[in-house]
Formats: C-alpha cells, structure tokens, sequence
C-alpha cells in the first residue's frame, strides 16, 4: 500500500459540497481507502482575480494505485464532477492533485511528484500539516516550517 496526499480545492457551486463529493469519489476508487482529511479552508484565488474565492482541503489515502492510475483515477472523479478547465488558474468546480506519493519523486509530461508548487502555498500546507503535522517534502524539508517561512498568504477565514 502507498501513502498519497491528495490537495482538493473549488470555488463554484457550492465548493465545500463539491470537495465533499469529490472525497466520496475518492473514498470508493479500487483499492483505495480515505485515512484522513484535514478541515475546510477559505483561500484568495492564486491566479486572476475576478473569480470567488476557493475552499480548500488534504486528505491521505493508503492506495495500491500507481501513480499514473491514481492521476487517471482523479481526472476521471473531476470530470464526473462536471470539470471544465476555463483558464489558466481559473475558477474550477473542483481540483485534485496528488501532492505527496509516499516519497517519491517523479516527473514526467502529466505528473510532478512532489506537486512542484506545493510549497508556495498556505492553503496546500496548511491543510496538510494540519493532518500530518510532523512530514516532510522531499528535497525541501519540513512541511511546518516551509509553512512559517511563506511570505505569501492566500489563507482567508471561512463564515461559520
């Protein structure tokens, strides 16, 4: 079994629905079951800014799905959901990336493990460090303190 941290994020039609649909999705992939995920967290877009802002999240999966068939799988579930790529860093109905896959590193045209811009962003390591307080990113260290050396905050508190 592989340990996979897999980022979650949308700003339309009900994003926290979405996210919880799209962890449904993922909860019953073959060969796959959801271990944790973090809470909820309200985010400025990274991209333009005309758009809502996101709800982001992280969850851990213990998977046998290699890699490319977990990037396929993932695809598949945002497609059902009725993804549509508008723009570059654009709004999104939801939006999964594999972050971590045990601690691997890869690249190929598809796929960049670890997730090569992870460690710029609060709303992917706050999430994660909030389940998996103590990982580390390969090659870059303690996911914690990447977290406190940000300059860059996108972080917004979400209404109740």
């Amino acid at each position: 079994m592989h340990y996979v941290y897999i980022g979650l994020g949308s700003n339309l039609s009900d994003p926290g629905q979405q996210i919880l649909l799209a962890l449904n999705s993922i909860n019953e992939l073959p060969n796959t079951d959801l271990v944790s995920t973090s809470s909820l967290y309200g985010s400025k877009p990274l991209g333009p800014q005309d758009q809502p802002d996101f709800v982001n999240s992280v969850c851990l999966v213990k998977t046998e799905l290699s890699p490319q068939g977990l990037l396929e799988a993932l695809k598949k579930i945002e497609k059902d959901q009725g993804r549509v790529k508008k723009r570059l860093w654009g709004e999104r109905l939801i939006d999964l990336d594999i972050l971590l896959y045990d601690d691997m590193e890869m690249t190929t045209e598809e796929l960049t493990i670890p997730h090569s811009q992870m460690h710029l962003r609060d709303f992917v390591l706050k999430p994660l460090v909030e389940i998996a307080p103590a990982i580390k990113i390969p090659k870059l260290g303690s996911a914690e303190q990447l977290l406190a050396q940000l300059a860059d905050g996108y972080l917004i508190t979400l209404n109740s």
